[in-house]
């Protein structure tokens, strides 16, 4: 298994809930998520994620109006 690239991901990660000690771990970042019915913070626009609702339902609603 590759080492993971936790300084690289947090280039691209978009959590702004600050005590979270999953930030640039995607691999647990998703698996936590994903066992809450919910997906990751970088699955969002920064307007959306900043309101930390995370579930499926407002990712669908998202892209679907967002295109």
């Amino acid at each position: 298994m590759k080492e993971c690239n936790s300084e690289k991901n947090m280039e691209k990660c978009n959590c702004s809930y600050e005590p979270c000690s999953r930030k640039g771990i995607c691999c647990e970042c998703i698996q936590y998520h994903w066992s809450m019915k919910e997906l990751p913070a970088c699955f969002f626009p920064d307007d959306v994620e900043r309101t930390f609702d995370r579930s499926i339902r407002r990712f669908i609603e998202v892209y679907k109006d967002r295109g």
